[in-house]
């Protein structure tokens, strides 16, 4: 069975969204290796210990997570697929107790920014920042602590035993997390691929990006993000990394034989089927 490494423990978002992409693209869902760091998941692969990995790059609320571009160039994996996961946090507690019960909830921290709201209503709970959503939930079950809650995915409480007091306590219900699947041994039919990521570096002249974005445009590319990274030692220097979408193939190849000329240090990160 494929092995696929996520950032963080099992019954994390990571471990739902892999879930997700492979259920949906017809195949089994793979056993999981955790990584503490999103470097580890590179490191899993490179060591064997994973066969593929899935990595979070970014999220509607809080935006791109700037190292994992960097990542992407590091190290020659290519972008196979994609999947978009709505981030939806859950209370849960060891069964038996209420809401009222609890003196501390622990989670991670973009979760407790993310549910401040919800827990305005409750002032005697006190807040506690860990390491990983998921993890939270397992230390909870456990060490089957009462009075102590966690947030985290509805599968955390699912494998933990944990009951959820609370559905859904994120202030913006229209949270997504952008999640890549780095997958050397999954076929992308070529037909159906519509989107390509890819990273590069222009002459520091006036105009040099524009010119690319223009020719971009008259070939019908649709630039769904643009990010820009400075490179390391040379000032006002910068790496662009960018996502464009298109209809047609061999427009896609044309386009890139036009700007090509244009760029240099060019990257392709990956060419892959659009998950929306």
């Amino acid at each position: 069975m494929k092995k696929i490494a996520i950032q963080g423990v099992k019954g994390c978002f990571h471990e739902q969204a892999a879930r997700l992409f492979y259920e949906e693209h017809g195949h089994i869902v793979p056993d999981i290796v955790e990584c503490l760091t999103f470097d580890d998941l590179y490191r899993s692969m490179e060591g064997g210990e994973a066969d593929a990995a899935i990595m979070a790059i970014e999220n509607t609320v809080s935006g791109g997570l700037l190292p994992n571009f960097e990542l992407l160039r590091k190290y020659d994996r290519k972008i196979k697929g994609e999947v978009f996961l709505r981030i939806q946090q859950n209370l849960m507690a060891m069964p038996g107790q209420t809401i009222q019960d609890l003196k501390e909830v622990r989670t991670h921290y973009m979760a407790i920014n993310q549910t401040r709201e919800f827990f305005k209503d409750y002032p005697w709970i006190r807040l506690v920042e860990s390491e990983d959503t998921a993890k939270s939930a397992a230390d909870v079950a456990a060490e089957g602590i009462m009075g102590v809650g966690a947030v985290a995915s509805v599968l955390a409480a699912d494998l933990y035993g944990l009951e959820i007091l609370a559905e859904s306590i994120e202030t913006y219900k229209q949270n997504f997390t952008r999640f890549l699947i780095l997958d050397d041994e999954l076929e992308v039919d070529r037909k159906k691929i519509n989107k390509a990521s890819m990273c590069f570096t222009l002459p520091h002249t006036p105009g040099s990006l524009a010119h690319v974005l223009t020719i971009m445009s008259f070939y019908g590319m649709n630039m769904t993000r643009i990010q820009s990274l400075p490179i390391p030692g040379q000032e006002w220097q910068y790496f662009f990394y960018v996502d464009i979408k298109f209809d047609d193939y061999v427009r896609y190849e044309q386009a890139l034989a036009a700007v090509r000329p244009l760029m240099e240090d060019m990257n392709i990160l990956g060419e892959y089927i659009a998950a929306v």
